[in-house]
């Protein structure tokens, strides 16, 4: 599988980088803000400058919001199945996104972690199950992410609503005076500072009982190897919009 790596320079795209090293995988090209020699393929500046477009199986895109035009826009002119672990999406890119499975093989997570996906269906079921519960989510990362509340919690969101039949809201933080909660409620709640990868936690409350249901990341590669997988698993389909749900069936 020959990859073009979009955010070669970045924290995900090196641990990446890392994790491929004796596969048999191989970066082709790479796609950035900026370039490093030290890299052993070329990296543009410009996804129009670059020359293996022939050779490219499949994109990984670990890079940012700002760059998806661009990607999306190489990836339907050169018919290139594309895997986009960004996260912090407008609701127009989101459509974007979907709009391009209309043409080419797209897979789009907001959290390449296995056990992430698994939490997913994990938590619809409590949800449908502990109807009289009340839901609370709290998200915890570095002190350097940009996008808060993270796609995850998001994700984690429509995963409880959808155990509730659509009935639940989104608050996203408390501040100030606060009298109490409606039922449909569920709070989101952001945390950054240090160096923690990613920390989830969907809280169930009931009378004089609780259930926490938590997932931690203790290292990118796990972010890194689902990322993989679904490139593995991509190149293999048709046009669509696949999730890591089709990967885990």
């Amino acid at each position: 599988m020959n990859i073009l790596l979009a955010g070669a320079t970045g924290k995900m795209g090196r641990m990446l980088i890392e994790m491929l090293k004796d596969s048999k995988h191989r970066i082709v090209a790479g796609y950035a803000a900026e370039k490093d020699p030290a890299l052993s393929f070329p990296v543009y500046l410009d996804i129009e400058d670059c020359k293996e477009t022939e050779q490219i199986d499949v994109i990984i895109d670990f890079s940012s919001p700002h760059a998806l035009d661009a990607l999306v826009a190489f990836a339907l002119r050169n018919q290139i199945p594309i895997v986009i672990a960004t996260t912090g999406f407008s609701e127009d890119q989101e459509m974007k996104i979907a709009a391009a499975a209309d043409h080419i093989p797209v897979f789009h997570s907001k959290n390449m972690s296995l056990g992430v996906n698994i939490m997913q269906v994990i938590v619809e079921q409590l949800a449908a199950k502990l109807w009289d519960f009340d839901i609370e989510i709290i998200e915890k990362h570095h002190r350097y992410k940009a996008d808060s509340p993270s796609g995850t919690a998001k994700m984690l969101f429509e995963s409880v609503n959808k155990g509730r039949k659509r009935s639940l809201k989104a608050l996203e933080g408390r501040s100030g005076f606060y009298p109490g909660r409606s039922h449909e409620e569920v709070g989101i709640s952001a945390i950054r500072g240090g160096t923690i990868v990613g920390e989830h936690t969907v809280l169930f409350a009931g009378e004089d009982e609780i259930i926490e249901v938590k997932h931690t990341a203790n290292s990118r590669a796990v972010f890194a190897n689902g990322a993989i997988k679904a490139a593995e698993f991509l190149i293999k389909q048709g046009v669509g919009l696949y999730d890591m749900n089709d990967v885990l069936r």
